[in-house]
């Protein structure tokens, strides 16, 4: 009985493991040091703050981050980078860690 506790407890914590995984995969600051050159994205913007130079975006999945399609805020760079933008527009992102430093309309 000792024996079948222990393999019960031992299979249990390896199946938790991926999940855990998984789950840090999800967390987007988890990668954002990992990010020293730019990469590259497509999304949807979903909304822009011009005061706080910040836009919210449904992005496909970045492979590169590990990241799956979500919606997040991300800062850019440059404000200048959000004129003539507007909601429900697609556009190409260069990400560099959270920050936006190259946005297109596409």
């Amino acid at each position: 009985m000792k024996m079948l506790s222990i393999a019960l407890a031992s299979a249990l914590t390896l199946l938790a493991q991926p999940a855990a995984a998984q789950m840090s995969a999800m967390d987007p600051a988890a990668h954002a040091v990992e990010a020293s050159a730019p990469v590259e994205a497509v999304g949807v913007v979903r909304a822009i703050d011009a005061k706080a130079a910040k836009i919210t975006l449904a992005h496909e999945a970045i492979p590169a981050l590990k990241w799956p399609p979500m919606t997040m805020a991300f800062k850019v760079a440059d404000p200048t980078l959000l004129k003539g933008l507007s909601v429900g527009t697609k556009v190409r992102f260069k990400l560099r860690g959270q920050t936006i430093v190259g946005l297109t309309a596409l």
